[in-house]
């Protein structure tokens, strides 16, 4: 229950525009997911996730594998700041490693 409260307090202060796209996290049992999505045209310019793919390690060194792959997408798509958005999830373990694999890459936020 506190997390849907997090999760709707924390979204109602963020918006992603042309200039700085919302990088909204997901974190399930098993995988990441990050997308990288522009509110105004309601698109989705650019993720990465763990579904489908061989990664090994704990969860946070896939975080961070999945923050720095973003990351570079990101620069492949012209986008060097963005909006973070950790939905229902608190900044720390898997989400602060996450954040600091991305910014390492020169993502902005």
């Amino acid at each position: 229950m506190k997390a849907e409260f997090r999760a709707k307090r924390t979204r109602a202060k963020i918006h992603g525009t042309v200039d700085r796209p919302r990088l909204a996290v997901h974190f399930s049992n098993l995988h990441i997911v990050a997308q990288i999505i522009d509110d105004d045209k309601k698109v989705t310019l650019c993720y990465a996730t763990t579904v489908g793919g061989k990664m090994t390690g704990t969860k946070a060194e896939k975080a961070a594998k999945i923050g720095a792959e973003i990351a570079k997408k990101a620069k492949a798509a012209k986008i060097s700041k963005v909006v973070f958005d950790r939905g229902s999830k608190l900044y720390a373990g898997r989400m602060s490693a996450f954040a600091d694999a991305a910014r390492k890459e020169g993502l902005e936020f």
